[in-house]
């Protein structure tokens, strides 16, 4: 199995590749992770991992700037349906618009806009950052498998994505109003935390990705 980490310049890669490859030594098989910028190879692999830091419009513009590469994304996941999953910024580049320091497209696989966080609470700051307990919508079977409601995972973001269709949220936080932690549709799903910096619970999840079957 291989298992693409998108490089374009914006992403926490090194510990990407490093929780993905240490997820994969108790995997069934061998294993492959690759950081590439390289769309043909993105194409080509079994499954993709889109990551992301930074603002909406800098990530978006330097995924469109590699060559081919929004292109054998579309190919990958839209086409041939195969395991996608977006972090952070990644999957927020999901929606259709960023509201970050104006409006600005995003890829449009998942409805809606991602939006500035209002926790209406004094308490409780902006940038969202640090560690907070899920409330798991996911069938326990999927993705989430194994993860329980009230495991914590690791969160670093000052916007969140508010899908148009509620049924594409399969995690959420309490941060005041809630705020989606995993989103997704079919082959595609998305985590607002950072699997690669959460742990025990953060390998899991990869581990349940490297599983997937959606």
């Amino acid at each position: 199995m291989r298992v693409a980490i998108v490089d374009y310049g914006s992403g926490n890669l090194c510990s990407a590749e490093k929780a993905f490859e240490r997820a994969g030594q108790d995997h069934d098989g061998t294993v492959d992770v690759v950081v590439t910028a390289d769309a043909e190879t993105v194409a080509a692999s079994d499954r993709v991992v889109l990551p992301g830091v930074g603002a909406f419009a800098d990530c978006r513009q330097g995924l469109g700037a590699v060559d081919g590469m929004v292109e054998a994304l579309e190919e990958f996941a839209l086409r041939k349906a195969r395991p996608f999953l977006g972090i952070c910024v990644g999957m927020q580049l999901l929606a259709e618009r960023g509201l970050e320091h104006g409006s600005h497209d995003g890829l449009g696989w998942i409805g809606g806009e991602v939006r500035a966080i209002e926790p209406g609470d004094p308490r409780m700051k902006v940038p969202h950052m640090g560690w907070n307990a899920l409330r798991i919508d996911e069938d326990p079977a999927d993705l989430f498998a194994g993860i329980g409601d009230g495991a914590h995972v690791y969160f670093v973001h000052s916007y969140g994505f508010v899908p148009t269709d509620p049924a594409h949220i399969k995690a959420s936080v309490d941060y005041g109003p809630p705020i989606v932690a995993s989103l997704g549709r079919d082959n595609i799903a998305g985590t607002q935390f950072h699997p690669e910096k959460s742990q025990a619970v953060g390998l899991r999840f990869i581990a349940n990705f490297l599983s997937w079957s959606p």
